[in-house]
């Protein structure tokens, strides 16, 4: 019995383990012809003096200038208003959505609770940042000395999981939230696929590691997930304080991650004769042939070789180049090696 509890401890232990990203199986180690990843212009850090920016990729949804980019939740104008480049909230007013609907995403925003300080608990500074509509809520709250329940505070996802740490600046100050959202999936039949999951930092510091969440956040009901579109608005909550939010933008993160389909890379068979005349020894590489390929030991690893080209070879599991020149009467004098960039040519020397 004692080794039957230690296999389904183990075996539980295991099954909520988290997952890691793989390496994309369509590319080789190092693979030259593997696109670079786009350049994107960073954007300026938020300072006392002087609000931030976004990065060059990123969809702004405040600029401190209109509200433009959002509504209600029945999609009417928001009673919300802005003062000095921040919006904030108005009692009654309702929650404030996004026009547009986001899927994956990295959201960035800045938001100051009420100063001087009212209320304690859940009524100090209250509101949310939503996920899925009005689903899946990160807590905005002032925590600065102010006790509440531990899944109900700052930076908590609400009702599921505490913050990791409580980093809550004074009332008034700015703080910054960066969240990192990947949506529910279901399938056809309406059944969950994957749950969503977040991570999340707080004035720079972790407070949810890629958390996995059991369904939408509530008050005082664990609810189950219902199907809905991957992608939905991003919602800021109304409970009832003038909480204020500034520099808020979001980066859609479904469009980044979506890879070229690899190229098909041209591939020849050469005859023992042809393979043969590359056999040899290269400053401190030696090349042999084995079968209808290839191989050379570089860096260590023994690769095997495939022929793209008479005289141009690459590496099955890496992007290791070589291309092998020739002099008079077309024998081949030296090989030119690389491994990813850059080149490095090596005599022949027997």
């Amino acid at each position: 019995m004692k080794n039957k509890s230690a296999l389904f401890a183990l075996a539980t232990l295991l099954s909520c383990a988290p997952t890691f990203a793989q390496p994309d199986p369509n590319w080789i180690d190092h693979d030259r012809a593997r696109p670079l990843p786009p350049v994107v212009t960073p954007g300026a850090v938020s300072t006392p003096e002087k609000v931030g920016s976004a990065p060059s990729d990123a969809v702004v949804l405040f600029d401190g200038k209109d509200l433009s980019a959002w509504a209600d939740m029945q999609g009417n104008p928001t009673k919300w208003i802005i003062r000095d480049g921040y919006m904030e909230c108005v009692k009654g007013s309702g929650y404030i959505r996004t026009v547009q609907d986001f899927g994956d995403c990295q959201l960035h925003v800045e938001w100051a609770t009420p100063s001087p300080a009212h209320g304690e608990g859940q009524g100090r500074g209250n509101s949310g940042v939503f996920f899925g509509r009005d689903r899946y809520e990160i807590q905005v709250l002032d925590c600065y000395g102010n006790k509440t329940y531990a899944d109900g505070s700052a930076g908590s996802i609400y009702g599921q999981y505490p913050p990791l740490v409580n980093v809550c600046r004074p009332p008034g100050e700015w703080q910054t939230y960066d969240i990192i959202y990947t949506a529910p999936r279901f399938g056809a039949d309406g059944k969950l696929l994957s749950p969503a999951r977040i991570t999340a930092f707080q004035n720079g510091v972790l407070i949810q590691n890629n958390v996995e969440l059991t369904g939408p956040t509530s008050w005082i009901n664990r609810a189950p997930y219902s199907p809905h579109p991957v992608k939905q608005p991003i919602a800021f909550q109304d409970h009832g304080n003038p909480v204020r939010f500034r520099n808020v933008w979001v980066r859609e993160l479904d469009k980044a991650n979506t890879q070229p389909i690899k190229p098909v890379r041209p591939q020849i068979t050469l005859s023992k004769e042809q393979l043969e005349r590359f056999v040899g020894k290269y400053g401190n590489i030696e090349v042999r042939r084995d079968g209808d390929n290839l191989t050379a030991t570089i860096g260590g690893v023994k690769l095997t070789f495939f022929a793209e080209t008479p005289t141009q070879f690459r590496a099955s599991t890496t992007d290791v180049q070589l291309e092998f020149k020739t002099g008079a009467g077309d024998e081949v004098t030296e090989m030119v090696w690389s491994v990813g960039e850059g080149a490095n040519t090596a005599k022949r020397s027997k």
